[in-house]
């Protein structure tokens, strides 16, 4: 998978994952991807300051990035 297809399948994943977020008041951003592997996201909105926002972080966000991108093998947020 090239660099910009796997961009793509990490873009497609936040658009599914989106609605959910942005219901609670929040939303996210695609940083980067390193290596290939490790996706760097950032939760903001209502999102950033949430007290379970590392359980959406891995729960739905990391899950949601997988099941498009298998080959992300992290997911990070940054503030």
């Amino acid at each position: 998978m090239t660099t910009e297809e796997l961009t793509n399948n990490v873009l497609i994943a936040l658009e599914e994952i989106r609605p959910f977020l942005n219901s609670d008041g929040g939303d996210i951003q695609l940083i980067s991807i390193e290596d290939g592997k490790h996706a760097t996201v950032r939760l903001v909105g209502a999102c950033s300051n949430c007290s379970v926002n590392q359980m959406t972080l891995k729960a739905g966000v990391e899950t949601t990035i997988k099941r498009h991108a298998p080959q992300i093998e992290t997911v990070v947020n940054i503030e």
